[in-house]
């Protein structure tokens, strides 16, 4: 199983990447909501 970590600063696309990679069937887990 690939991890991969997506990290950078406030509106720099994060959240755009997670969508698009969980569009395409990748399993994502949002740090802001289960913290």
């Amino acid at each position: 199983m690939l991890r991969l970590g997506l990290t950078g600063g406030i509106g720099s696309g994060k959240s755009t990447v997670a969508g698009l990679l969980a569009a395409l069937g990748a399993a994502v887990v949002d740090a802001d909501v289960i913290s």
